[in-house]
């Protein structure tokens, strides 16, 4: 019976694009899921706060939902989690760290209560009544990294989460590629390998690199340092700290999330920090300048991010000084550039000495790059292999690396969201598709903006909104007030009375001939309304503004 089951493998997001990472992996009458994050919306996606995947698959087999298996904490591996979780309450297993940050959220949306949360340890096995997912110690840019080993009935298949291989970790807690061997040995019937990196020859560096550098940068400074970084780099912070004791400075952390994560570290132990190195942003004016280390939040050029508040002089605490020295430890994510650019400009404008990328080497990528990836494929040697976390040309160029190692072309899969894998001992091969796509949400609401009000938004924004106020008389049938026009994004009223008062005298011809011809039904007067001041404006003045006939019966 065993023989004629598969293995199904249905990423639900996560492949050709950045973020919300989420995986199906079932086998009989068992699902779990591998991660469960979220997006940050783009700059076509008008008031959405955040994008999270479409698990409408999961909700519809939620009585065979297992279990969450979370590789890290970052946002686009737990992002979403509160969000699912109110459709389908599965237990949460991961490590310790990540689920200190996943407890914040789930408290954040008052959910603490009603979610079952298991910490694990690297090395530890959760046995399912058929399958068994054993967590591998790896390194990426959060501490507490795991890539899981799925031990099924037909074979292990092996998800790596974001990796890197670092011989030198901040912790000293290295990846365990004895285990990874091991399992290679014993055969890997499918791997699912990061591919962030794919396009990036050679290694990446070890993150100490980066706490040699800020030590050379720290012995430099003269007056405050401030580090922009992300929020979930434990390590980062780590070695900003220890610069920070070396070079007798207190450390004060600036951002919602930077002060969440950093309070949730010490508690759990990820970071050291001796009593008293930290102060409130309240009392920065006690100490000297050159006595303090200011992190924060902001390194990709956030609108509303503290170091961004800190450019453009509105942060609440902090206001730039002239012998401030900002460092800038990341690197922008691909569209990024323009709004990191254009702080960077404004922070040297007020005279600070801003130091990132391309001045020195203060940030190291958490993602292995080819040469990591071919040691990955080497030692696991396995059978099927499919890219994971990536856009689609890092996910092609991870499938020429693994033929480049061995691995037979045919042998390789590239999905989409929502295709589904099925795998057994002898075949693999796509076999269908799934419901997936994104879940915008806006606010407290999920899922209620769609394309149509995306659409609106986007033409709000370009050609701005023009309202057309009428009464009519109910019953002659007369209009006895207005029209009145109330225009927001469209054009400066008090310098364009003129066409104000045409659109005044073209809605009111509209009307006045609609109810001439007997017409009654104000859907109908309105679309007409539409229609001959849309084409008017148009030819005037090539713009598109969206109408808004409101018609009051009196």
């Amino acid at each position: 019976m065993e023989s004629k089951k598969k293995i199904k493998v249905i990423p639900l997001g996560g492949l050709g694009e950045v973020g919300k990472n989420i995986t199906v992996i079932e086998y009989g009458e068992e699902i779990i899921v591998v991660d469960c994050g979220m997006t940050f919306p783009d700059s076509e996606m008008y008031g959405i706060d955040v994008v999270i995947p479409d698990v409408t698959y999961l909700v519809n087999n939620k009585e065979r939902v297992k279990g969450f298996f979370i590789t890290h904490g970052h946002e686009d591996h737990i992002g979403a989690i509160p969000y699912i979780l109110k459709q389908i309450n599965a237990p949460i297993y991961a490590t310790n760290l990540t689920i200190g940050l996943i407890q914040n959220k789930l408290e954040e949306h008052k959910m603490l209560d009603i979610v079952e949360l298991n910490v694990v340890k690297p090395g530890d096995t959760i046995a399912l009544e058929k399958l068994k997912v054993e967590f591998i110690r790896t390194n990426h840019s959060i501490a507490d990294s795991c890539a899981l080993a799925i031990h099924t009935p037909l074979g292990i298949v092996v998800h790596t989460g974001d990796i890197k291989v670092d011989f030198t970790p901040v912790d000293g807690k290295v990846i365990d590629l004895q285990r990874l061997a091991k399992i290679g040995k014993q055969g890997v019937l499918l791997l699912m390998a990061d591919s962030t990196n794919a396009c990036h020859p050679g290694y990446t560096m070890s993150e100490k690199t980066v706490g040699e550098t800020l030590d050379n940068l720290f012995s430099k400074g003269t007056g405050r340092i401030i580090v922009a970084t992300f929020a979930s780099n434990i390590h980062r912070l780590q070695q900003i700290i220890n610069s920070s004791i070396k070079y007798g400075r207190k450390i004060a952390f600036s951002g919602r999330s930077m002060e969440k994560i950093s309070e949730v570290a010490i508690k759990l132990g990820y970071l050291d920090m001796p009593e008293g190195l930290l102060v409130d942003l309240k009392d920065l004016k006690l100490y000297n300048s050159n006595q303090i280390t200011i992190v924060t939040t902001g390194s990709q050029g956030e609108p509303m991010s503290a170091l961004t508040r800190m450019a453009s002089s509105t942060h609440k605490n902090i206001q730039i000084e002239k012998d401030d020295m900002i460092i800038i430890s990341a690197n922008p994510i691909p569209g990024n550039e323009k709004a990191v650019s254009k702080v960077i400009n404004e922070l040297t404008q007020k005279g600070a000495n801003v130091i990132y990328k391309s001045i020195e080497e203060i940030h190291v990528s958490g993602h292995a790059c080819e040469q990591e990836l071919k040691l990955l494929q080497s030692i696991l040697k396995p059978k099927y292999f499919m890219p994971v976390h990536g856009e689609y040309k890092h996910l092609r160029k991870h499938i020429l690396i693994a033929e480049e190692v061995g691995l037979e072309k045919e042998k390789s899969f590239i999905l989409e969201n929502g295709d589904v894998l099925s795998l057994n001992r002898k075949s693999a091969c796509i076999s269908g598709k799934v419901q997936a796509g994104n879940i915008l949400v806006d606010g407290i609401g999920i899922g209620d903006v769609g394309n149509i009000v995306l659409r609106d938004r986007k033409n709000l924004s370009k050609d701005g909104i023009i309202n057309i106020i009428v009464a009519i008389e109910k019953e002659s049938r007369s209009i006895v007030s207005g029209p009145d026009i109330v225009t927001r994004g469209f054009i400066y009223v008090r310098e364009s009375e003129e066409l104000v008062n045409q659109i005044k005298e073209i809605s009111y011809d509209s009307i006045q001939s609609s109810i001439d011809k007997n017409i009654f039904k104000w859907s109908e007067i309105k679309n007409n309304i539409r229609n001959d001041v849309g084409s008017f404006i148009y030819s005037k003045t090539k713009r598109k503004p969206i109408i808004v006939p409101i018609i009051m019966e009196v």
